[in-house]
């Protein structure tokens, strides 16, 4: 990856938590890098009044006071579905280019390929980096995930936007300091952006989702006790659970986190469309997980990462009690609550190898 530049972050109409991810976890992780975020239709001033961090970096209205604000690149901060370049973006992208700024995008869109950009962002001298635009040589998976000294656990969801990255991310400094070596796989477009390196899988032809998991292990399983993946989508998503199966057989991890936003209840209900598919209980959801990985490589769920940013404290410590009754597992928001629980288990996990599915 190029080195790491100032941006203005383009959420559109979307800026928040869920709707544009990208957007907020650089806010959270490296807030230091975002000059600000450009939503005309936000009546907030700043970050801060919208996600409840990221202090008083500003939300404008436009991408000319955006611009005013001196970033060396524009960040596309939202994920769409299909991740499609919205038609009315387009402008602002010529504009980036034209004044040299770097343009980083995570939508299935890739800038880089299209004619009239690239050619103008060589005219220009300017530079596209499309986060999402997997290698061409990825090879199908052939099971050699399973054979790595380390320990792989691998973040799987109850659906997507649950928080399967900032989970993993989240553990990564709390299991080094269990003197364990660490390190986090990326496998999607922010994940990517926060670690410099990784392949957004589902980007990637079908064929070849296992063998790019596959190839991101055994990448991250070198000189590493444990190794953090990220997940993506969720087992009974009806539109990405061929992405999720692909994933958990390519990486064969030796266990899993399973992540949940503890107040949804339908799948991709928070898009705000008609949503249809309901989120079984979380017990029903462990055994799914670990009778799928099973089929390849034998698996467990070792804990619990709830999503809660949206509750009430109160809320949000009843529905961690209420995870870890109904599961036996141990439970914790990550971000929000004492992330030990699930580094404990973690780090148990990686000392004495995962215990078999039960």
């Amino acid at each position: 990856m190029p080195s790491a530049p100032t941006f203005l972050a383009i959420a559109e109409g979307k800026f928040g938590v869920i709707t544009a991810k990208t957007a907020a976890v650089a806010i959270r992780y490296v807030p230091e890098r975002v000059v600000g975020v450009l939503d005309s239709t936000s009546s907030a001033r700043t970050v801060q009044e919208v996600l409840g961090y990221g202090g008083a970096i500003p939300i404008v209205r436009s991408f000319a006071a955006g611009l005013a604000l001196g970033p060396e690149a524009i960040l596309i901060g939202i994920a769409p579905p299909g991740g499609r370049l919205p038609d009315e973006w387009r402008a602002w992208i010529e504009e980036a280019l034209d004044r040299r700024l770097e343009v980083w995008s995570g939508l299935h869109t890739f800038l880089s390929d299209d004619p009239a950009l690239a050619a103008r962002a060589r005219e220009r001298g300017a530079r596209i980096f499309d986060l999402r635009k997997p290698p061409a040589d990825l090879p199908v998976s052939t099971g050699k995930a399973r054979h790595v000294d380390a320990h792989v656990c691998l973040a799987v969801g109850t659906d997507c936007n649950s928080g399967k990255m900032t989970a993993m991310w989240e553990l990564v400094r709390g299991v080094e300091a269990r003197g364990l070596r660490t390190r986090f796989v990326a496998t999607g477009q922010t994940g990517i952006l926060l670690a410099g390196w990784g392949i957004a899988i589902d980007a990637v032809v079908a064929d070849f989702i296992g063998g790019a998991s596959e190839r991101l292990v055994l990448e991250g399983a070198r000189d590493a006790d444990v190794v953090l993946v990220e997940g993506q989508g969720s087992l009974i998503h009806p539109a990405y659970s061929g992405v999720t199966l692909g994933q958990l057989h390519g990486t064969c991890p030796a266990s899993m986190i399973l992540c949940h936003q503890a107040s949804r209840r339908l799948i991709g209900e928070y898009h705000g469309a008609s949503a249809w598919v309901p989120i079984p209980p979380l017990p029903r959801m462990v055994r799914l997980y670990e009778e799928a990985a099973a089929l390849v490589h034998p698996s467990r769920v070792i804990g619990i990462a709830l999503n809660t940013y949206d509750l009430a404290e109160s809320r949000a410590r009843d529905a961690v009690r209420r995870a870890a009754d109904e599961t036996g597992l141990p439970v914790t928001d990550p971000v929000r609550f004492d992330r030990a629980p699930l580094v404990d288990a973690l780090a148990a996990a990686a000392r004495r190898g995962a215990p078999p599915p039960a």
